[in-house]
């Protein structure tokens, strides 16, 4: 059961990246955390596709926000790795992550990661993000 919903998890995420144009928070449940990011002509690249630097962003917050949902505002949770497999040519429309836990340990999650586009059920790109959880000051 998530330990943060949609709301708490939005102020975390805005509070934590104040300078950002940070994405929304749509829908926590106990399966997945989905996610989306405002897809605006400034995040195109040549050809009419959204830049892959937008898809690992999108799918590396995502998958932060989704471990907040589950150990609440440990804000100092780092990626140490992320792997990306681009799939097929985004839409320039909100780009949508639907994350799901892989590993949940006291020092380690793992997140999986699917990107599509809003409205669309063929995914663009598939992630795995990788976390490092700080120690608990409680240890």
């Amino acid at each position: 059961m998530p330990l943060l919903g949609v709301d708490e998890l939005q102020s975390i995420l805005t509070n934590a990246f104040p300078e950002f144009d940070v994405p929304h928070v749509e829908e926590v449940t106990d399966e997945s955390v989905i996610v989306s990011y405002a897809v605006t002509e400034r995040h195109g690249r040549p050809g009419g596709t959204l830049s892959g630097p937008v898809m690992m962003s999108l799918a590396d917050t995502s998958a932060w926000v989704a471990i907040m949902s589950q150990i609440g505002p440990v804000v100092l949770a780092v990626t140490t790795s992320l792997h990306i497999d681009f799939l097929r040519k985004p839409q320039l429309t909100d780009l949508m992550a639907r994350t799901r836990m892989l590993k949940l340990g006291r020092r380690l999650a793992v997140v999986d990661v699917d990107l599509y586009s809003r409205g669309e059920t063929e995914l663009v790109a598939k992630a795995q993000v990788t976390y490092s959880i700080p120690p608990s000051s409680k240890s």
